[in-house]
């Protein structure tokens, strides 16, 4: 694995911050040419460092205020349990994150939903229907005075 120097480190930050900055603002920032800043990010991209670009949308403008984080239990510990949990959000549309968590629960969700009684739809008849699943705690999100994720 090639270790990231002081240069790709730098254009890592800029484009944190500013997925869509064009090349030739960004060398500049970094203090590359623009073919070299170019080749740099091409690098980036090829090596699997810079997985994609995507947009930060508004979440009350597309219906998804309502967040929860959902931590999830399941009855049994086997793989087949777990593939099959992991399926099944999959395919839900509320869920945007699913990791699987060491510690109390095997599952940590991140949810975004219209509002409460959306949230509690799914938690109803999506995973209240998880043969696996022992146990839902869910943690509603009241602000979020930091979040840095694209």
């Amino acid at each position: 694995m090639d270790k990231i120097d002081a240069i790709s480190a730098a254009i890592l930050r800029e484009l944190e911050v500013d997925g869509r900055i064009s090349n030739l603002e960004l060398s500049e920032k970094v203090g590359l040419s623009p073919s070299a800043c170019l080749r740099r990010v091409q690098d980036l991209e090829r090596r699997g460092v810079i997985r994609g670009y995507r947009a930060r949308l508004d979440p009350v403008q597309t219906g998804r205020s309502y967040v929860v984080y959902v931590a999830v239990g399941l009855s049994e510990h086997s793989k087949a349990a777990q593939e099959g949990f992991e399926r099944a959000m999959m395919t839900a549309a509320e869920v945007v994150e699913c990791h699987n968590i060491a510690g109390t629960f095997e599952y940590l969700l991140r949810v975004e939903a219209r509002d409460l009684p959306s949230y509690k739809n799914f938690h109803t008849n999506v995973l209240g229907t998880v043969p696996a699943v022992r146990s839902i705690t869910s943690h509603i999100v009241m602000s979020s005075p930091k979040d840095v994720r694209a």
